[in-house]
């Protein structure tokens, strides 16, 4: 862990770097809770810096700074003529971070119909552009971070219990 500059000795701390030990290596989605301000992506990309996908690209993206109806686009992309003003093909989020890792931050702010698509591609590794018909094979690892209790927003199903557990 020095190579990434984390400084801490109190035993929360150790403890925590020791998970990011346990689950780096393993290439599978991990989920980060904690409150704002925590440093939850810092932990994301220490993840991503000791994982064997730490040549590749490290993606971020903060999904409750995008409106809902842009996040789509902007996790998939798009082709051109998909909607007004889609005047060029556009790759999304997923499609950069390719061999890499792709953070959702907030993803307790993911709308609720974009939640079955973002399923698909955790389980299939498979997604199609906006407006497109070509189904297009992926290999990125998502590291997603909320401060929200998503057991609770499942239980009021505004969370999927399917991307929760």
């Amino acid at each position: 862990m020095a190579m990434l500059n984390l400084v801490g000795s109190s035993p929360k701390f150790r403890a925590l770097l020791d998970n990011v030990d346990l689950v780096a290596p393993v290439d599978t989605a991990v989920l980060i809770q904690g409150e704002t301000g925590t440093g939850k992506e810092v932990i994301a990309r220490a993840i991503h810096e000791v994982s064997p996908r730490r040549r590749n690209r490290f993606v971020a993206l903060n999904c409750a700074a995008i409106p809902s109806a842009l996040l789509e686009s902007e996790l998939f992309g798009y082709e051109k003529g998909a909607f007004t003003g889609a005047a060029n093909q556009t790759i999304g989020r997923f499609q950069v971070a390719d061999r890499g890792t792709l953070f959702l931050d907030e993803i307790g702010d993911l709308p609720l119909e974009l939640q079955p698509k973002l399923l698909r591609v955790l389980q299939e590794k498979q997604f199609e552009r906006l407006g497109g018909n070509q189904t297009l094979q992926i290999d990125v690892r998502v590291i997603a971070a909320t401060n929200q209790d998503l057991g609770h927003m499942v239980r009021e199903r505004r969370f999927r219990a399917d991307l929760y557990y």
